[in-house]
């Protein structure tokens, strides 16, 4: 499946009962693109007696991910076709998450509430730490910047590994307005995959959230961005509280394509 391009190995746990470690293992073959399917990364889904079902998201290299924006919504339509219902619920990592999905397209809502610290400087430029779901910097460039992809790879790859200030290491949206106000051009270089994907869920939220920060606003209200990614657009929309600098009501609505079926032999 793919969401914008953002691509992905998916499968229903209920029926193998494979063990985490056992999936941690599985992931760098399954995704490897010469040797195995191909994938930016494994989705799973399992039984959760909290919600509808539980996920389990594992980068390329089987990394733990924290949340995946794109990746939940992929599993929202896969369990649709498995049987669950339009409007559904999921866990990751202790949290619950909700889901619509329809023919268009699969929106998930976010409990997380990010709140916008302190600029920081990288490369000469602006940037921002947010976090919406997982660990996500938010860099402002130009668009011939945007363009230089063997420049983002390489700036990306340093961003993430400053380990002074991204202990954990952390996802790099570099982000470039539009002719639109309401239009944001992005490229992400992910944490796991270890280059640039052609989307990013939790990275589109976090460049509009950190770019409506960056606008220094005044007023409360709901406001809404549409993140244009190499492999699609995202949309995004949040409420913001003027009082206590943080948003609430965060959502994430796009494409979730399936685009083949097929059988993986195991050498066990």
């Amino acid at each position: 499946m793919h969401g914008a391009g953002n691509d992905f190995v998916v499968f229903d746990n209920r029926t193998y009962g494979f063990l985490l470690d056992e999936i941690i293992a599985l992931t760098p073959r399954l995704c490897h693109r010469r040797f195995g399917v191909g994938a930016d990364g494994v989705l799973v889904l399992e039984p959760s007696e909290r919600a509808d079902y539980r996920m389990i998201y594992r980068n390329a290299d089987g990394s733990d991910a924290g949340m995946c924006g794109n990746g939940a919504r992929c599993l929202a339509r896969f369990a649709v076709r498995s049987g669950f219902p339009e409007k559904l619920s999921f866990m990751v990592h202790g949290s619950r998450y909700e889901a619509e999905v329809n023919k268009n397209e699969v929106s998930v809502f976010f409990p997380v509430e990010p709140k916008a610290g302190e600029f920081l400087t990288l490369f000469d430029r602006d940037a921002l730490e947010i976090y919406s779901g997982t660990d996500h910097v938010v860099t402002w460039v130009d668009a011939g910047t945007l363009d230089d992809e063997a420049l983002l790879r390489s700036q990306g790859r340093d961003i993430r590994n400053r380990q002074e200030l991204f202990p954990k290491g952390t996802n790099v949206n570099f982000a470039c307005e539009a002719q639109s106000p309401n239009q944001i051009y992005m490229k992400t270089y992910e944490r796991g995959v270890e280059d640039l994907t052609l989307a990013c869920g939790t990275g589109a939220l976090a460049t509009a959230v950190a770019h409506h920060h960056k606008k220094k606003p005044e007023a409360d209200g709901s406001f809404s961005y549409e993140i244009l990614c190499s492999g699609g657009t995202l949309k995004t929309s949040f409420r913001y509280n003027s009082e206590g600098r943080h948003y609430t009501g965060l959502r994430l609505s796009g494409p979730a394509v399936f685009t083949f079926d097929g059988t993986y032999f195991l050498d066990i």
